[in-house]
């Protein structure tokens, strides 16, 4: 490039295509419609968890309340965005100091 800088990754160009941290369409229409789907079924979503969770009382059904989390947790990224861990950490003499602040 003749202005020094280096040159984009897999041949981009500078400003082309989606700005970082948006998804793409395919991903931005899969989530939709996972939740369009979770929504039309949120009756139906409750019960089968209790179904999983309390078993259905045959003999072939086992109360599994581990897999029913695991299954409402599975859901649940397609409904709120996942939060990204921070650590905080201060110099290693003092411990780490948080000052809040707010107007009356």
């Amino acid at each position: 490039m003749k202005n020094n800088q280096p040159k984009p990754k897999g041949g981009a160009r500078p400003g082309s295509g989606r700005p970082k941290g948006v998804p793409n369409r395919a991903t931005t229409e899969f989530r939709e419609t996972v939740r369009t789907l979770l929504e039309s079924n949120a009756e139906n979503v409750g019960r089968w968890l209790t179904l999983v969770a309390e078993g259905d009382g045959s003999e072939n059904s086992k109360p599994n309340p581990a897999k029913a989390l695991e299954l409402l947790s599975g859901l649940a990224e397609y409904a709120a965005p996942k939060l990204a861990r921070t650590e905080h950490v201060g110099d290693e003499s003092q411990p780490v100091s948080m000052v809040f602040k707010w107007k009356e």
